[in-house]
Order: structure tokens, then sequence, then C-alpha cells
């Protein structure tokens, strides 16, 4: 009989709550208990979602014996010592993007982790999507050819009350951050890590960016331009071309709802790559390859290794470095 692994989430915000309703879509799992900073949010959280125990502090979740693993979903300030925290108390971790701040806290993460032998992994969902995992399928069957070029634009306009998480440094905000690293994996998981990196952005009052403009350039002229913005909606489409072929994701080119666009040569007509879709908002995908690692005692996550996560991470502060984009966080030294 396969094992049921028992769930846990750090933190009752949006994202957790949309985490906790593609539990059900996993098999074999069960979500058992959250984790709040107030009994109040833990106790509305676990009866929405019929939670065994609401715990009013992450400490009560992380030394709950029946949990086995933990999705962190607390603001991107917050995920390294929430991580350390998990991972100190012996509970694996599935840490929602970004993984951390800046490489230095991802680099103590990681070690922790190997030290103590406990899975963990960056909640990068689109790499578990059945659309994305086809077009790497359709770029390593060569029907593009040789990749030429990237085109991602991701952008939207937060309506009041604006959460303060996108602003303020010490949150980590700022659209490069947040969503402009699906831009930044979606351009390396087709063309790999840049040889050369250019960036520019407009400056929120905060000082974080409020757009941001990256260009990746390559030793074999191929290119990405990736454009993030929190002034206007956007229509957050990607578009990968090669030599012989183009792949268009039409809206929301990081979530499972995408449709892929398929075009051979310069005038042929489009053609709609049939993809599987599930119910849900598609965080299934990743909860499933979690289960799978745990149940066959897996530290390290074979489709997000450390060493790509690392390399992300890595990528996102040389463009906030180049861009002016700077967090207290990355004053730490130790």
């Amino acid at each position: 009989m396969m094992k049921v692994i028992r769930w846990g989430i750090l933190g009752t915000g949006r994202i957790a709550g949309k985490f906790a309703s593609d539990l059900r879509f996993a098999e074999s799992c069960e979500l058992i208990a959250v984790g709040s900073r107030s009994q109040e949010s833990a106790d509305k959280f676990a009866n929405e979602f019929s939670v065994k125990h609401s715990h009013a502090s992450y400490e009560e979740l992380v030394q709950n014996p029946e949990v086995d693993v933990i999705y962190i979903a607390t603001p991107h300030n917050l995920h390294y010592e929430n991580t350390l925290l998990c991972l100190n108390n012996g509970k694996a971790v599935l840490c929602e993007k970004p993984f951390a701040i800046n490489t230095r806290q991802a680099l103590a993460m990681i070690n922790l982790a190997m030290e103590k032998k406990v899975f963990l992994m960056e909640a990068l969902w689109t790499k578990f999507h059945p659309h994305f995992i086809k077009i790497q399928q359709m770029i390593g069957e060569g029907l593009l050819g040789d990749i030429r070029s990237v085109l991602i634009n991701f952008g939207f306009k937060p309506v009041a009350p604006v959460n303060p998480r996108l602003y303020e440094p010490e949150l980590g905000g700022g659209t490069i951050m947040d969503i402009g690293i699906y831009n930044v994996f979606m351009a390396m998981s087709v063309l790999g890590k840049p040889d050369h990196i250019d960036a520019v952005m407009t400056p929120a009052p905060t000082g974080v960016d409020e757009q941001c403009a990256i260009l990746f350039r390559y030793k074999n002229g191929a290119m990405a331009q990736l454009f993030s913005s929190f002034s206007s909606n956007l229509a957050t489409e990607a578009d990968i071309s090669g030599t012989k072929g183009r792949i268009r994701l039409a809206s929301k080119f990081y979530e499972p709802s995408t449709t892929i666009e398929f075009y051979e040569g310069r005038d042929n007509p489009k053609q709609i790559i049939p993809v599987e879709k599930e119910e849900g908002e598609g965080y299934q995908y990743e909860a499933r390859h979690v289960n799978e690692c745990l149940r066959n005692g897996l530290t390290e996550s074979p489709v997000i290794p450390f060493a790509d996560t690392i390399l992300l991470m890595e990528t996102l502060d040389k463009i906030r470095q180049i861009a002016g984009v700077h967090y207290p966080a990355d004053n730490i030294k130790d």
C-alpha cells in the first residue's frame, strides 16, 4: 500500500489557500496541519480546508509529529528563517519561490538540508506543468531548430489595497523577485546560463523596481528579452523562436491554463498543441513530485536539483546588482 504523505502549510495567505485546495488532486497525501502567527487565522484556514491541526505559531507546526513535509507560503523575506526552522526540526520542505532573498541565504538553506539529510525543494511549480514538459520535448526533438530568441513579458497593475510585499525592500519587493523570476526561469530553461546580462529598471518610490527590462546574450548569438512591470497589465506571454519554428505561450505562460501555439516556418498557420488539463490551479503537480521523492527516501529533487536553484538565485542576484535593486538582507555577510 502506498504511503500517505502528511502535509503541513506554513502561512495562511492566498497562495497557501490555492495549494491547500489543489492537494486534494494529489494522490495518497493529506493536509493535516496549518501554522499561522495567530490562532484566529489558523482556525479560519483549518475550517475552510478541513485541516485537523491549527497551530498558533510556526514553532508548534514544525513540532507536530504527524507532519511529514511543510509547504512554506510566507512572504519572500521569511523563506530563509522559515525553512531553517523546519529543517532544524526534521521536516521536509517545499519552499515557495523565490527560494530566498539572495544566494547567501539559499546556500545556507541547502547546506543545512544536506547536513540534516532532510528533503528540500524550491516550489517552481511551472517546471512540473504538462505544457512546460511538452515544450521541452518539442525543443528536444528539434522542432524549433536552434533557439535564437526568447521574448517574455509579465506585468500587472496592483489594485488597492496594495500588498506591502510588492514594494518594500525589507520584504523582497519589486518585479524581479515576484514575477520576473518566471521570465528568467523560462529563458534559462531554454537557453541556459547567459554569457552576458544587461538590466535596467524604473524605481518605485521605495527604491525597488517597478519595471525591469533584462537582456540575456549568449556566445552563439542567441538573445532573451525579458520585461516585468507593476505599472501596467501586460499580455504575460512567451515567444520561443528557432531556425525552424516558433512556440508562443499565450496568456499566463507560467500556468497550466496557457495554450501552446506552434508556428512552423514564417507563413504556415498556427497549430494548437494539445496538452492535458486537470482541475485546480496546478499546484498538485509539484505536490505529487514531492510525495514521490519522500516515498523514495530522496533528500534532493532530480527535477529541481540544488544546483539549478543556486544558479537561478545567482542570476537574480546579478540582475538586481546591475539594475540597482538592493535589499537590507544583502548587507548580511554571515
